[in-house]
């Protein structure tokens, strides 16, 4: 069985409730009616119930009516939300008629439902940008305690075994944060180590601290960033395998491990890599996706409270459906 066909089969055995608020987006539409069919998560479509049954029939759907259906403009629920929205916001200037205006928009509903313990998990990017996404994830729903900033993991499939989980990797970040400072990257560290579990399935997560330097070889205020965040990451997850800071080969080779760090638990034997920078991780995984011809599944955003993920503009119904089952595992992690 693949990594998808786990994380699939995972979201299956505990169906959450995932909203898809772009319900009139036709990939998004097309992607929950193959979810409800699958019994891959209990869906939750946001927008006005007529028009979402006739794009369902024009695009030959079956399934949509098993979706709960949820119209802003006329819920019982809406007024309830826009109190809960005045009250989260209060304090930065939102008045009951301001929430009352925002509840409408489908992105903030969803998260309220979450917020609202109504829901599990939310999706969209399909037609919204990051910043659309985001913003009504971090007003409502915040993120988890002990974590401050948000980030990307990406999930690598490559065709080498030998490394990290049986040629599988979890890296981050790749999406968010364009310069972490220490702290920053030391929550990014504890994020992905906690992806690494609850969405690919590791029993153990490896973390290495990724650098130009492996103990001290080079010098630099960008290597000493790195050291200062894997001890913060210590102090912040004591229970996690962590070391740092490794240069790539010495993080994934065990021959290289052994000579550049040796009497490290983490060398050679990493499962998960933390990029020192977004830049970095942005180039490198997508360098291992094309000249190495992995399989790249992400990115998964991490830190929030409750899972929310974000779809490139350009996603296929798979990429949809693949992040429904991803939110779900995410979801089942985060209410425990």
């Amino acid at each position: 069985m693949s990594l998808m066909e786990q994380i699939i089969a995972r979201a299956q055995s505990n169906k959450q409730r995932i909203v898809l608020p772009e319900s009139l987006e036709e990939r998004t539409l097309t992607a929950a009616d193959k979810a409800l069919a699958d019994g891959l998560a209990d869906i939750i479509l946001i927008g006005n119930p007529a028009e979402i049954k006739a794009l369902a029939e024009k695009l030959g759907l079956t399934h949509i009516d098993e979706a709960t259906i949820i119209d802003p403009a006329t819920s019982d629920k809406t007024e309830e939300y826009a109190q809960l929205l005045t009250k989260l916001r209060e304090k930065k200037g939102m008045t009951i008629e301001k929430a009352r205006q925002q509840v409408l928009d489908p992105l903030y509903f969803g998260c309220l439902i979450i917020k609202n313990g109504d829901a599990d998990g939310q999706i969209s990017g399909a037609l919204s940008t990051t910043g659309d996404t985001l913003r009504p994830a971090l007003q409502i729903i915040k993120c988890a305690p002990g974590i401050s900033c948000v980030s990307g993991a990406m999930l690598l499939i490559t065709e080498t075994p030998q490394y990290g989980e049986n040629g599988v990797l979890v890296v981050g970040d790749v999406a968010v944060t364009p310069m972490p400072d220490a702290s920053q990257l030391a929550q990014i560290a504890v994020c992905t180590a906690q992806t690494a579990k609850s969405v690919a399935g590791f029993a153990d997560p490896r973390v290495a601290m990724l650098s130009f330097s492996t103990k001290g070889s080079a010098k630099h205020e960008v290597v000493d960033k790195v050291v200062e965040a894997t001890k913060l990451a210590k102090e912040l997850a004591p229970e996690l395998k962590i070391d740092g800071e490794l240069q790539a080969d010495a993080a994934l080779v065990p021959s290289v491990g052994e000579k550049k760090a040796p009497g490290s638990d983490i060398a050679g034997k990493a499962n998960v890599l933390v990029f020192p920078c977004l830049e970095v991780g942005n180039i490198g995984y997508k360098l291992v996706q094309r000249l190495g011809n992995a399989d790249a599944i992400g990115p998964i955003l991490q830190g929030i409270a409750r899972p929310v993920n974000d779809l490139s503009r350009g996603c296929s119904v798979d990429d949809i459906y693949k992040m429904v089952a991803i939110t779900a595992c995410q979801a089942m992690d985060a209410a425990r």
